[in-house]
């Protein structure tokens, strides 16, 4: 019987690796899909520090309390429970059962006990998390991109989660009465929160014990490979994403654009500025701007993925403040859903980005992008370092310079800027009549 549960086991383990690493190599290729860019020094200790900070610490979530230190029960509860998942591993390949407690004596049992704290912990902040999602009404969770999906994807992970920690719980305590009735059981010693369900477990004979432990300890090892297949396909990607994003987020002071390399050689050779023979612009520019995901840059599609849906840059946005349609978080599920849209049709032999669609226009509107201030809020807001605005930039420099389309106020304060030096339309030469005034007084 154990025979047949380890090659159960290795086939499901198997099975998991093949479909996970696929989903992996489809990610990876449609954040490949956008333009290569150079990020900086990849070595850079800032990088480092961001990431150890913001990924690792989260230092930007505690902004809000109450919210960040439940998330934190949650993600400390997810890397330390996960150190449980390898013993449950090298278990089922090797027909063992607590394999490390002889290793282990008394410390096990103290690890035990730890994973049980976390467990309640992970399993109380999800319940809490459940309540403010569904019951509290809390606008960021209810703007108009929340729609079916990332609504039922979020509770759906919470309850995931609260399902796996009661099978720890449920798996520990039908152990426990196992181990009191048969010495051939491994001793984990005293549970305290386990403990506490074994009056449940206690009057039920040897063998339904048995299956009840035995269906737990499978259902939280199939549930964990299954949740890390469908954290791929789930706003939690953010889990794993955010480490390589705040890795390579910009190092430029907030605010800063990036210039188009092509249009700032060409104004330079219009000044007579010598440029650098290695920036040349090339012979045919492609596209100014953006229209398609294809063309914005791997790290703008990447920040799509590691977008947590979590809000607080919509809720910073003073656009959306005021009523108008802009959303930064809905700019980055649609840029993420469009590079997932493109990836599909290229794995069933489509056209890609030829599909007659485009990220402007078929997910992302011209209202939206004409209502940012370009101030910066949603980049600061963001626990992950997500740059929603240069997307939007680059949407807006597509409208601008391949359409034409520009409000007709806004052309008329880029013709002022080209001819006048000013937003405004007067010549340069009246630029300081103004302070004539102040210098002749009021009375003059």
């Amino acid at each position: 019987m154990a025979y047949i549960q380890q090659v159960l086991f290795v086939l499901t383990l198997i099975a998991a690796a093949y479909i996970l690493t696929k989903r992996i190599r489809g990610i990876k290729r449609n954040i490949q899909l956008g333009k290569p860019v150079d990020p900086g020094d990849p070595s850079s200790s800032e990088r480092l520090k961001n990431m150890l900070l913001v990924a690792f610490g989260q230092q930007k979530m505690f902004k809000k309390m109450i919210p960040a230190f439940l998330h934190l029960l949650i993600y400390v509860g997810f890397l330390v429970i996960n150190i449980e998942v390898l013993e449950f591993i090298l278990d089922g390949i090797l027909g063992t059962h607590r394999l490390f407690a002889p290793w282990l004596g008394g410390f096990y049992n103290v690890l035990m006990n730890v994973f049980e704290f976390l467990a309640i912990g992970v399993l109380f902040s999800c319940v809490v998390f459940l309540i403010r999602r569904n019951v509290l009404s809390i606008k960021r969770f209810r703007s108009a991109e929340m729609t079916s999906w990332p609504k039922l994807d979020a509770n759906l992970i919470l309850i995931i989660e609260i399902i796996l920690m009661v099978a720890i719980l449920t798996m520990n305590a039908s152990d426990r009465v196992l181990q009191a009735r048969d010495e051939h059981y491994v001793a984990t010693g005293p549970l305290v929160f386990s403990g506490l369900m074994i009056p449940l477990f206690e009057n039920m004979s040897t063998g339904t014990l048995i299956v009840i432990e035995r269906f737990a300890w499978w259902f939280h090892i199939v549930g964990i490979l299954a949740f890390a297949i469908y954290v791929t396909y789930s706003k939690h990607l953010h889990i794993f994403m955010a480490f390589p994003n705040t890795y390579y987020a910009s190092l430029k002071p907030k605010g800063e654009m990036n210039n188009m390399e092509s249009v700032t050689n060409e104004v330079n050779i219009m000044l007579g500025i010598q440029t650098d023979p290695g920036t040349a612009p090339p012979a045919e520019i492609g596209r100014f701007g953006t229209k398609d995901v294809n063309d914005l840059t791997w790290l703008n599609i990447m920040n799509a993925y590691a977008c947590t849906e979590c809000g607080r840059c919509t809720a910073e946005c003073p656009a959306n403040q005021t009523g108008k349609k802009l959303s930064p978080r809905k700019i980055m599920m649609d840029t993420r859903d469009r590079a997932e849209e493109m990836g599909s049709n290229m794995t069933k032999g489509g056209n890609g980005a030829d599909d007659g669609k485009s990220l402007l226009g078929d997910y992302i509107t011209k209202e939206e992008i004409n209502a940012c201030t370009s101030c910066n809020a949603c980049v600061e807001a963001c626990p992950v370092n997500i740059n929603p605005l240069e997307i939007i930039l680059e949407l807006r420099r597509y409208v601008a310079m391949e359409e034409s389309g520009s409000p007709a106020s806004w052309n008329s304060m880029f013709q002022n800027i080209e001819t006048n030096f000013a937003p405004w339309k007067f010549a340069p030469t009246d630029r300081f009549n103004w302070s004539q005034e102040l210098k002749e007084g009021p009375n003059s």
